[in-house]
């Protein structure tokens, strides 16, 4: 009797019948990583899908990130390995309170960032990536009140950055960069004194005055393979980069700080999606992304916005 195969051959094997692509966000397990396509930032995966074409999507991520793939790429099937894979930005920051907000502050751009749902996005002017926030912000002229959703770290971040006071800000947060403490990157700056710091701009503002870079997950990455002469990084994102990190950077030392919520650095949705979870979605082409056409049309439209100042 032939060997069975491996779950890995299993999704390989389903993958190449079903003309699937495979897209895995930074965070996610290395084993999953190493079967992906593209792995990358959520809107960066989501534009590789669209320029592919593929008939299946399968976006290993959170689902707000299959939403974006699939305002991108409606016309194919998206598949998530665990619908119930959420996100705490976008748990904080649901539509009928966005809309309250509108109905009260009618002048203000909506900006919201992609770490929202598709509801969201259809009730937003214009939308930003951690990598592009400021360039966003910029593009709005100064006279304009501005409504920054959902993250009050990033948004403070680019409030400084831009030097635009007439921001109001949502108070989301993610449980992972939001949960970083200053006392505990001091203390892996003690432990490593030669150590470069690169954060995410989703940090509180007590951890990114101590970096030596912040910018998006993928950025971080950028920019600590380009850092020839640092041989040891403290990095204050999700610790799933260092998969990247290491494939990218080998012979470099990476250090992750644990945050308050469980002594760790990673983020408990995104390790909701497994090997057997990845296989079967792409077996069953479930659970699959479906959203209301209206709703598409209009998130699509923040999102063109965005892509036309980048």
């Amino acid at each position: 009797m032939p060997a069975a195969l491996s779950i890995e051959e299993e999704i390989l094997d389903l993958k190449k019948r079903r003309n699937a692509l495979i897209l895995a966000h930074h965070y996610q397990e290395d084993e999953i990583q190493e079967l992906a396509d593209h792995i990358g930032d959520s809107l960066e995966l989501s534009r590789k899908a669209q320029q592919s074409k593929s008939e299946v999507i399968v976006f290993c991520g959170v689902v707000f990130m299959g939403e974006t793939a699939k305002l991108l790429s409606p016309s194919s099937i998206v598949v998530v390995p665990d619908m119930k894979a959420g996100c705490s930005l976008v748990d904080s920051c649901p539509a009928d309170q966005v809309r309250a907000v509108k109905r009260k502050h009618p002048d203000h751009v909506v900006v919201s960032y992609i770490n929202t749902s598709a509801a969201v996005k259809a009730e937003s002017d214009i939308i930003c990536t951690s990598r592009n926030a400021v360039d966003v912000v910029n593009s709005i002229p100064k006279e304009k009140p501005i409504l920054f959703l959902p993250d009050i770290n990033l948004g403070n971040y680019v409030k400084k950055q831009t030097g635009r006071e007439n921001m109001m800000i949502w108070q989301g947060a993610c449980i992972v960069h939001a949960t970083f403490v200053a006392k505990r990157l001091e203390k892996a700056k003690f432990e490593h004194p030669n150590a470069l710091v690169a954060a995410h701009p989703e940090c509180p503002g007590d951890v990114l005055a101590q970096a030596d870079f912040i910018g998006s997950t993928s950025a971080i990455i950028d920019w600590c393979v380009a850092q020839n002469d640092a041989t040891e990084i403290i990095v204050m994102t999700e610790s799933g980069v260092s998969h990247s990190l290491h494939k990218r950077a080998p012979g470099k030392r990476f250090y992750f700080v644990p945050n308050d919520n469980c002594n760790c650095s990673e983020c408990p949705y995104m390790k909701m999606n497994t090997l057997e979870k990845l296989r079967d979605c792409l077996d069953k082409l479930e659970p699959r992304i479906e959203l209301p056409a209206d709703m598409m049309e209009r998130a699509r439209l923040p999102i063109e916005r965005m892509l036309a100042i980048r």
